[in-house]
């Protein structure tokens, strides 16, 4: 495997586990706002990215590849309020989209059809995660972010996630 890309690789194990690390803060906040919903919400996401992170450490396992894990940075742990929670999340995934881009570009580089092959399926994933974080933002945006009747009925419907 190309080492350029190698290494890449390995760094967004890291920033996958960012991710869960995120969420899982993110989570913590709702959950101590009396918000259990939006706590399931951003555990089962953290869950997702975990999940994300060891696709990567498969795939390079089974390239051949040694893994070397490297540190994950703090998250955020001061958020003002639940719209502030989902205006992060969808930046964050923008975020990591262009991480999985870049990732392509160096695959194609190196003429790694493999390794294209694999960062599809993120692809596809980054859209699904934009449109789920961008969704629920535009409902808290219409809700005003404020404690409501409103809220409480989108935070009741957080906690119905499959996870």
């Amino acid at each position: 495997m190309d080492k350029k890309l190698e290494k890449a690789l390995q760094e967004q194990i890291k920033n996958e586990l960012y991710s869960a690390y995120l969420y899982l803060s993110m989570a913590s906040y709702a959950d101590t706002s009396n918000l259990p919903g939006f706590g399931h919400w951003f555990k089962v996401q953290a869950k997702e990215e975990h999940a994300h992170a060891m696709k990567f450490y498969v795939y390079l396992i089974d390239r051949g590849v040694r893994v070397l894990l490297q540190a994950i940075p703090e998250p955020d742990a001061e958020f003002a309020s639940c719209l502030d929670l989902f205006e992060g999340a969808l930046t964050h995934e923008k975020k990591v989209t262009a991480m999985i881009e870049k990732l392509c570009l160096l695959a194609d580089e190196a003429k790694d059809y493999a390794t294209l092959a694999f960062l599809q399926w993120f692809i596809t994933e980054q859209i699904e995660e934009e449109k789920n974080a961008n969704a629920i933002l535009e409902d808290l945006k219409k809700l005003k972010a404020g404690p409501s009747a409103g809220l409480m009925m989108l935070d009741r419907e957080l906690a119905k996630r499959e996870g």
